[in-house]
């Protein structure tokens, strides 16, 4: 049960690098940095939009029009912290 709790925290801790990538090579492209044509950036870009675009596309159904501004990584990242946050606090007492 514990090797359990451990890997679900890493996933977690992963998952957040992940979206983290995300965000960072779509500004890198944005601001002209990366170019898409290059087929590891496309690749890199392919997978993390694979990855983390079902849970923000349904973030942004929630979230009013901010114009340019795309806040649903940040709240993803915070709904991960709090999701480790309460396995810290009420399911590893139980496990230890």
């Amino acid at each position: 049960m514990i090797a359990i709790f451990y890997l679900v925290l890493q996933i977690l801790k992963l998952y957040s690098y992940v979206v983290i990538a995300n965000v960072i090579v779509s500004w890198l492209i944005a601001f002209n940095v990366l170019n898409t044509q290059n087929r590891f950036v496309y690749a890199v870009l392919d997978l993390t939009y694979r990855l983390t675009n079902p849970f923000l596309n349904r973030i942004r159904r929630f979230l009013p029009n901010l114009g340019a501004l795309d806040i649903s990584p940040i709240i993803l990242l915070l709904l991960i912290w709090f999701i480790e946050m309460c396995m810290k606090l009420y399911i590893a007492p139980m496990i230890f």
